[in-house]
């Protein structure tokens, strides 16, 4: 499964949003230095998507807020199950 989103470090915690549009976005409470917001993105969505960390890659983005990542282990039905609990 590959997810598109925009990523916005320094918040309060950490937080995925999907919009009624299905556009997503993640909080994080990391600030966005020496690759520390990517780290906290990249474990985060394992929590939340049940998976390993290491079953989650940073595809592109690596320097901007728009992010593409790669869940290896998650399939699109589970991400959809996952995603619309998340639903603002």
């Amino acid at each position: 499964m590959i997810l598109h989103l925009r990523a916005k470090p320094n918040a309060r915690a950490n937080q995925l949003l999907v919009a009624p549009d299905g556009t997503l976005t993640v909080r994080l409470k990391a600030p966005p230095q020496e690759g520390q917001a990517n780290a906290v993105l990249l474990a985060y969505l394992a929590e939340v998507f049940g998976t390993s960390k290491s079953r989650v890659e940073l595809l592109s983005g690596h320097t901007t807020a728009f992010k593409k990542v790669a869940l290896l282990d998650v399939d699109d039905a589970q991400a959809a199950i996952v995603l619309a609990r998340l639903r603002t």
